[in-house]
């Protein structure tokens, strides 16, 4: 029997979310299975992984293949790498030890990574949301102006009117009072 590590679908219609699985190679995609290994969830960004670290390189090393899109995710995650250095100790290329310490080397990189990603979407996300308030504000300040100077106008030749006929009257008013003087 030829067991396979692939991806069963569940989720809603545009929403997939995976199971991580071991079956044999002959059974339907999402029909029975061996062992589920983990979680797969592409619709996050980074994509969430949950595997069972330990369970999936004891199927690795006892001979089960991965499709690709599971080797991917199992090189990601680390599997494929550490089955690389323990083949390379059963082959005498170097110890455990220094296996182990590569392995630690690597993980460390790999989250030093993860972080920074994590770090950079949430920047841009929060620059978006500056940026976004800021074309909110200035679209509310323009909205503001525009009624303000569509009110202005009537109030300023109200007031020269009033001016220019209070100046009309103070003129008229003194020659009257030096006609009858």
């Amino acid at each position: 029997m030829a067991t396979r590590i692939r991806l069963q679908r569940h989720g809603k219609k545009d929403s997939a979310f995976y199971h991580v699985v071991v079956a044999d190679g002959r059974a339907p995609r999402d029909g029975a299975f061996i062992q589920k290994l983990g979680t797969y969830n592409p619709n996050t960004n980074p994509a969430t992984i949950n595997i069972d670290f330990e369970q999936t390189l004891a199927w690795i090393q006892k001979g089960a293949t991965p499709t690709d899109t599971c080797r991917a995710i199992l090189s990601y995650k680390g599997v494929m790498m550490k089955k690389h250095l323990l083949d390379g100790v059963k082959k005498g290329a170097h110890t455990e030890e220094q296996a182990e310490a590569k392995f630690q080397k690597w993980i460390g990189d790999k989250e030093g990574k993860v972080v920074s990603k994590k770090d950079r979407l949430a920047k841009e996300s929060s620059d978006a949301k500056v940026s976004k308030l800021k074309a909110e504000s200035a679209v509310k300040d323009a909205k503001a102006a525009k009624i303000a100077a569509k009110n202005t106008p009537e109030a300023p030749a109200a007031a020269e009117e009033t001016t220019t006929e209070n100046t009309a009257e103070n003129t008229e008013a003194p020659s009257t009072d030096e006609t009858t003087a």
